[in-house]
């Protein structure tokens, strides 16, 4: 290929491994970076890179999305990847990808469709192309495009040569001769060198968009301290992609996209399941109990564990559990001993934790159940997204076993959220269910951290002594909350009894009584009930005849769908659910408020339409129309667009 050739060339090698310039913006008065690049000012743009499996995708999307934080755009990331640890190399089984939509303005999803594709090989280019904008641009690493690669992709042809990218820009270059001829001094094997690829190609595109170069060397360094030759080759090959896009004349377009505007404070990019670690260290810490995680690694709930295990000095403790259930038993132990018990699961492991979830709500002890929602039923798609455990997380256990039910709605939120539910049930003594999924979970937004000062306090008012004459009742409930006291062993005087067998008012002692059963029944359920939950916020720009409700993940695409179909001039209202059970008490008469209800869900409701839909049908008796898809991924913005302008003209 001609680019390995030229890399080869010493004062070319020089100059592309050459530190990156300062960005434009400071640049020295009269001394502009580029001077032959012409630069456009964007206010929005989608990139999507895409590879193999251990092509390093996730990391250079990662890396660009940190650039992009830096540099005050607003964003919003979906990761895409194989369920499989190392899947088959060059099959489209195999393509890993990230998308990133970064802006000048507030950002609600990352994007229907890709304007940039960077494709590390055939089956990357295949399983990509097809979402990529009309006209959009297509970077190519050629060192790939062999025919062995071609076949194992299902291509006939070479699609560089038979003219099917004709209606894209598309760049071609040998990226990965390029790396290895810039990283050729570092001693490392041709494999290993091959590697940093990424790292040319974040180079590249950090250049193409004006992203700042200090924030991934400083990364890279850190990162791989302990190995030099790595470390160096890896900076050398982002500074080599950097320059190599300043100096090739086929890159002679560079593009700025301004800060988005936000309120003062201080920001950091942060994913769901960063988030939601966080609310929980956040909420031990304004409650002063000590964490306690009991958890089985499960996509895509793991990184919970991972990142509180990194916690300790924070009071928490981390036990990876043999098994769903043992993470759950060892949680609600904690609880019993007054701590903070958290367990975190997906949709399976859910499953088998529906007893020790009974037990908890018969125990009427705190406990948090988070679920991080993925493809199902059994296995399913481990790496993708869905909204199909609300019924389960409902409904999943024998008997009535009633517990709060919160979603997130976005990455951000999920620090919100994990504060909120663990108020709920210090306050309540209930276990409550957190419900977030793998797209809130990977994705990412930027997030302004908040003061610690800002948050509740959440008082766990644990039991000291006799709460009658002399007498300890376990189950003598507070009046304005119905919880009973939180008694931790070992505490004189306040010995008594605990299990599974159905409790006596008051005394806890086991009880058969069917009269007594019938009263602890209705006493737990009254207890969910009475939980306060805030007013509905509704969006609403006045006379509105369609009223567009969600819970979880799409509100970032319902939110943008609203907004474009506001733009074309359309009265449509929107309410976002983060309390699920119980529902806030003023929703049945906000339903009833609007001519049409439609609601959006990732999941079929088992035929009936949306699981929320059937809850709210059956609880409301109205009719809320449903929207549904199990794709394993988010709402497309313009399909939700369509729905509306269909509802609104009344077609349904």
């Amino acid at each position: 290929m001609p680019h390995r050739c030229v890399a080869r060339r010493p004062a070319l090698l020089r100059l592309l491994t050459r530190r990156p310039p300062p960005r434009r913006s400071e640049a020295p008065k009269g001394r502009p970076l580029v001077t032959a690049t012409v630069l456009r000012t964007l206010d929005r743009v989608v990139i999507r890179f895409a590879g193999d499996s251990g092509d390093g995708m996730q990391l250079t999307g990662d890396r660009f999305a940190a650039g992009t934080a830096v540099s005050g755009n607003d964003l919003s990331t979906l990761p895409n990847f194989p369920a499989e640890i190392r899947a088959p190399a060059g099959t489209l089984s195999g393509v890993s990808s990230f998308q990133l939509h970064f802006a000048d303005h507030d950002v609600l999803t990352p994007g229907d469709a890709p304007d940039v594709l960077v494709a590390m090989n055939p089956a990357a280019l295949r399983a990509n192309l097809r979402d990529l904008a009309a006209g959009g641009t297509v970077i190519v690493d050629t060192h790939d495009f062999t025919k062995r690669n071609l076949v194992k992709a299902g291509y006939p042809a070479d699609p560089l040569a038979d003219g099917s990218l004709d209606g894209f820009t598309v760049h071609r270059a040998d990226l990965t001769a390029l790396t290895v001829a810039a990283v050729d001094e570092f001693g490392l094997s041709r494999k290993d060198a091959s590697r940093a690829k990424n790292m040319f190609t974040l180079g590249l595109l950090s250049w193409m968009y004006g992203r700042p170069a200090e924030p991934t060397l400083d990364y890279l360094s850190k990162r791989f301290a302990a190995k030099p030759a790595l470390r160096d080759a890896n900076r050398a090959a982002f500074t080599a992609g950097w320059n190599y896009g300043e100096t090739t004349e086929a890159f002679a377009v560079r593009y700025e996209i301004p800060p988005a505007p936000a309120p003062a404070g201080r920001y950091r990019t942060i994913t769901g399941n960063l988030a939601l670690a966080y609310g929980i260290v956040a909420a031990g810490d304004r409650s002063g109990l000590p964490v306690f995680l009991g958890s089985y690694p499960i996509t895509p709930a793991s990184d919970v564990l991972h990142e509180l295990a990194k916690l300790k000095h924070f009071d928490v403790t981390t036990f990876q559990a043999e098994d769903e259930i043992a993470g759950i038993g060892a949680a609600l132990g904690a609880a019993w001993g007054g701590a903070l018990g958290v367990t975190t699961t997906s949709g399976p492991g859910l499953a088998l934790k529906g007893e020790a979830i009974g037990l908890a709500t018969m125990l009427e002890l705190p406990l948090l159940i988070c679920d991080i929602q993925r493809g199902g039923p059994s296995t399913g798609l481990p790496t993708k997204t869905e909204q199909a455990d609300l019924l389960q997380a409902m409904f999943g256990r024998n008997g009535e076993a009633p517990v709060p039910v919160l979603a997130a709605r976005s990455p951000g939120d999920c620090f919100d959220t994990a504060v909120e539910a663990v108020r709920i049930a210090v306050t309540y003594r209930t276990p409550v269910l957190l419900l977030s999924d793998g797209y809130i979970a990977n994705g990412a937004e930027p997030w302004a951290v908040p003061s610690a000062a800002s948050l509740p306090v959440i008082s766990p008012d644990f039991a000291t002594g006799p709460n009658e004459g002399d007498t300890f009742l376990p189950y003598l409930r507070e009046p304005d909350t119905l919880a009973r006291p939180w008694a931790v062993p070992g505490t004189p005087g306040l010995e008594h009894r605990i299990g599974g067998i159905e409790k006596a008012d008051r005394t806890g002692d086991i009880s058969y009584d069917p009269a007594n059963h019938d009263k602890m029944v209705r006493l737990r359920q009254a207890k969910i009930d009475g939980i306060a939950v805030p007013p509905t916020f509704v969006d609403d720009p006045g006379s509105s005849d369609l009223l567009v409700i969600g819970w979880g993940s799409t509100y970032g695409p319902i939110g943008a769908a609203i907004r474009q179909a506001r733009a074309e001039g359309l009265k449509v209202a929107q309410a976002h659910l983060r309390y699920l059970n119980p529902l806030p008490a003023d929703l049945g008469e906000l339903l009833r408020r609007y001519p049409r209800v439609l609601l959006p869900e990732m999941n079929l409701g088992y035929g009936y339409g949306g699981q929320l839909a059937l809850l709210l049908r059956s609880k409301f008796l109205v009719d809320v129309q449903s929207h549904t898809q199990v794709n394993g991924q988010p709402f497309a913005v313009h399909d939700l667009v369509e729905v509306i302008r269909t509802q609104v003209k009344g077609d349904r």
